[in-house]
């Protein structure tokens, strides 16, 4: 390697053979200098070399020209180089040994901003931070430039990326796949109250973690028609004649794991037109129409989960389920069969197929389509592979979720994809009349296809019968899966259902947004705890300590300051510190049930407005979340919260004692902020609703204590935790059902709870919408009579929590103590654990260790005669 003008670690210059210098040439032994390359190196100074020259000579800028977005640009690319040479040497390594890959099909990734979590996984945060410091920046500035990828909309995302994470850090061969939104989840404003949404433009000045690989593109068919033919061995087969076509090119994301060699890969697929430009049609002077192609092509990877409420709507979201699907499987079948030797039917062995929720379903009728129809398989053999290599992990237990599509949309736009689901659906159905003969409605409320005007197409059906394993995501959620909304699936097969309860990464959630506390913790027992987080629990000798919890509750402080600075910036709103942090962060939805938490805050404003003199301890409740854009109800709700928190910010009688804020643009990075600051933790949905929830764990984590119901994920934590250090209300799963069975009179409630009563009479009295008596009328007519989601039978026993809350906040030392074991209790959720279980029960594979030394580059050698007639 050349080493003219590179520096050693010690600081000296070296250049020549220094002919000048004797003692050099008297030693008995040649003197090796050592320089590290300024592509991989890890020191300060070399680190320091590589951010000059990406500013210099990829930004081309100096010191004089270079905006923030310049310097976090130089940064990235430091970063990025030494990922590339663990993820070069971790691809290496899989391609040799024959690796099995986990294949993780998800519509949504979540990452969050990389640098940070970058620098941290690879070791060198505080070295990058060291550099950009004395390079005379602000390097938390510097990591706040990066726009957000919001390739999500909420917890499935996260997921998502938390399980990358932990896939990395486990060692775990995996590829994440999905899609290149152009425009991510919307940006969101609140004006006058109301959200506003505006486009997410993270891609306006590009993305340094990812590498664009158009020698990969596939071709994705859409439409036209199918026919019947014999193949040249006289076999009956169909041939798909689509109508139209739309290319997939991928863009590969680096994923490194935590504290070891291995970076896995995440690959977003964006759409383009087969032809870009009809010269044709533009001669003839139709300009809008030569392009009418690569914009119908590339709005498929426009935006994430576009409004669903029109046929167009409808149609897109299909059309991207199936092209991310179509270009995923193709490209695992391609990387498959590339190794001599190999052949369809050991598929199983080189990759196990993860369907994250019921978005890429439709990989059961794709993955049969191409063996049966591009592979010429028989339609047994290759129904063996497809179930064998295929899993599904079902994220919902509300119906309207449980994705169904219908039938005419599907024969327009997926004709061949219907004719293999009738066919699935045929055996299918044979099977059930052998399993039950004597029932004869279990055909139809089992059937891959419901009858009706239209009919529809099932997919969490197609993705039951197609899958050899569904599981559930949480303790309870399995439970109601097997005996509720998959019942009769899991009476059939039950071995096929498993739980794999949620996790998230405390890399992210704890390391990253909360780096005091990991310095208090590892302090106390040692480095090894974030990749075992069961190993937190050794922070329990020191819960009777008075200067840990000292300790612990400054860093609460500290959070709690930063939180309310940087309120004070989006909501210029001067919150307390020294209040309670009141919090509930999550995705607007009826059934999470924002709307009791703001009937509650709307209690203790009428308490107040009573006596002024009552005794109520100071709260800051803090909301964020966006709502879809077309879910009116949920839109209202923020604009209900928002109008609360202006009567009740502005009015004296109440000044020092409750607050209100919604905090606009909810995201991971608002949430690394939010979490660690956070005393209480709502976590109210409906009991039987919620999956799991992740959101839970991270707040749990971080020291907060919960308000909960029995749903989801609640019910372990608290089982953790221990019910004295969680706050339960509210109905259980089976007294939902019992309630809703014997007729649930939601007005009942109003008429017989003289508090509850006053709150909805001040909403629908117009005292937080300026006189106006209509705009939250839909709220009041949905509690007094279609409470769908229980609050109203909920309102009372919650108000009463909530002052258990009270009571147990004023106890400073026994708050603190329980805050604690929250936090040290919780490991069980980290994901490593989940992706352990995942890898042991399902996907059957197992670690392959990275070691750098044997994938080095060789900058002085290529041999190009392996790679020249490459694809």
């Amino acid at each position: 390697m050349n080493t003219q003008g590179k520096s050693t670690t010690n600081g000296h210059n070296f250049s020549g053979d220094y002919p000048n210098k004797p003692e050099l040439q008297q030693q008995d032994c040649p003197v090796t200098v050592q320089v590290e390359d300024d592509r991989t190196g890890m020191t300060v100074e070399t680190l320091h070399r590589a951010f000059a020259d990406n500013l210099y000579y990829i930004q081309g800028k100096n010191e004089l020209t270079a905006t923030a977005y310049d310097y976090y640009m130089a940064l990235s690319y430091t970063v990025r180089d030494r990922l590339l040479h663990r993820w070069i040497a971790s691809n290496t390594a899989y391609m040799t040994q024959g690796a099995k890959q986990v294949c993780y099909l998800s519509a949504e990734f979540l990452l969050g901003r990389q640098l940070g979590k970058n620098l941290l996984n690879l070791g060198i945060y505080d070295q990058a931070k060291q550099v950009v410091t004395e390079s005379g920046l602000d390097f938390d500035a510097l990591l706040e430039v990066e726009p957000e990828p919001g390739l999500g909309n909420g917890g499935l995302g996260r997921l998502a990326a938390c399980f990358l994470d932990s896939l990395a850090t486990l060692e775990i061969p995996a590829m994440g796949y999905g899609i290149r939104y152009e425009f991510g989840i919307f940006d969101q404003d609140i004006k006058d109250g109301c959200q506003v949404e505006r486009p997410d433009k993270w891609l306006r000045f590009g993305n340094p973690w990812e590498i664009r690989h158009p020698e990969l593109t596939v071709e994705v068919c859409y439409g036209g028609t199918t026919e019947a033919y014999e193949d040249e061995d006289g076999e009956y087969r169909k041939r798909w004649k689509p109508s139209r076509k739309v290319l997939g090119t991928p863009y590969d994301v680096p994923i490194p794991g935590y504290n070891n060699n291995t970076v896995s890969t995440l690959r977003l697929w964006r759409a383009s037109a087969n032809v870009d430009f009809d010269f044709q049609v533009f001669d003839s002077g139709d300009y809008s129409g030569a392009v009418a192609d690569k914009i119908s092509s590339e709005n498929i990877s426009k935006v994430l989960y576009p409004n669903d409420n029109t046929e167009q709507g409808k149609q897109l979201r299909l059309e991207q389920q199936y092209f991310f699907v179509s270009c995923s499987l193709k490209d695992i079948i391609h990387r498959h069969l590339s190794h001599r030797g190999k052949t369809l039917e050991t598929l199983v062995d080189s990759a196990a197929i993860q369907l994250n929720d019921t978005h890429p379903a439709i990989a059961v009728a794709e993955l049969m389509r191409l063996l049966v129809d591009e592979h010429r398989l028989g339609w047994n053999q290759a129904w063996r592979i497809t179930r064998n290599c295929l899993a599904y992990t079902n994220h919902t237990l509300l119906m309207e979720a449980l994705e169904r599509w219908p039938v005419p949309l599907f024969e327009r736009l997926l004709p061949r994809h219907l004719e293999i689901i009738y066919e699935i659906n045929s055996r299918f159905i044979d099977e059930v009349q052998r399993f039950d003969p004597e029932d004869e409605g279990r055909v139809g409320r089992m059937s891959l296809i419901e009858e009706g005007t239209p009919k529809y197409v099932r997919m969490a059906h197609l993705a039951c019968v197609g899958c050899h394993t569904v599981n559930g995501v949480a303790a309870l959620h399995t439970e109601l899966l097997k005996s509720q909304v998959l019942h009769e699936f899991n009476e059939m097969w039950p071995e096929k259902f498993q739980n794999k309860t949620n996790g998230i990464t405390p890399r992210r959630w704890l390391l990253l947004s909360n780096p005091e506390l990991t310095n208090l913790v590892t302090e106390k027992i040692g480095d090894g705890w974030a990749t075992d987080l069961e190993r937190m629990r050794q922070l329990e000798g020191y819960v009777d300590d008075p200067e840990f919890r000292s300790r612990w509750q400054a860093i609460k402080d500290a959070n709690k300051r930063q939180l309310a600075e940087r309120i004070l910036k989006t909501n210029d709103e001067d919150i307390d510190p020294t209040s309670l942090y009141d919090v509930q962060v999550k995705r607007i939805h009826e059934y999470k049930r924002q709307l009791l938490n703001i009937l509650h805050v709307i209690g203790l404003y009428n308490r107040i407005k009573a006596n002024p003199q009552t005794n109520i301890l100071p709260r800051t409740f803090i909301f964020a979340g966006k709502a879809a854009p077309g879910y009116y109800m949920a839109k209202l709700v923020i604009r209900l919260i928002n109008a609360v928190g202006k009567v009740v910010n502005r009015d004296r009688q109440v000044a020092g004692r409750i607050k209100v804020v919604f905090v606009p643009g909810y995201s991971v990075s608002l949430g690394q902020q939010i979490y660690p600051a956070a005393d209480l933790s709502e976590q109210i949905s409906t009991a039987g609703k919620e999956a799991s929830g992740t959101g839970n764990m991270k707040f749990a984590l971080n020291g907060a204590l919960t308000i909960g119901t029995l749903d989801g994920a609640n019910v372990e934590i608290r089982d953790l935790v221990g019910p004295e250090n969680f706050f339960l209300f509210g109905l259980t799963t089976p007294e939902v059902g019992q309630l809703k069975y014997h007729g649930y009179n939601s007005y009942r409630y109003y008429e017989d709870n003289t508090e509850l009563r006053q709150v909805i009479d001040r909403i629908a009295g117009g005292e937080f919408s300026e006189g106006d008596t209509e705009l939250f009328k839909p709220i009041v007519d949905s509690l007094l009579y279609h409470d769908e989601y229980m609050l109203m039978a909920d309102y009372q026993a919650y108000s009463d929590t909530q002052q258990k809350v009270s009571q147990a906040y004023r106890d400073r030392d026994g708050w603190i103590r329980m805050a604690i074991l929250n936090s040290v209790r919780v490991g069980h959720f980290s994901s490593d654990r989940t992706i352990r279980e995942y890898c042991r029960d399902i996907w059957s594979v197992k670690p392959v260790p990275i070691t750098l030394d044997s994938y080095s580059p060789d900058k002085t050698r290529l041999n190009a005669k392996k790679v020249m007639g490459r694809s």
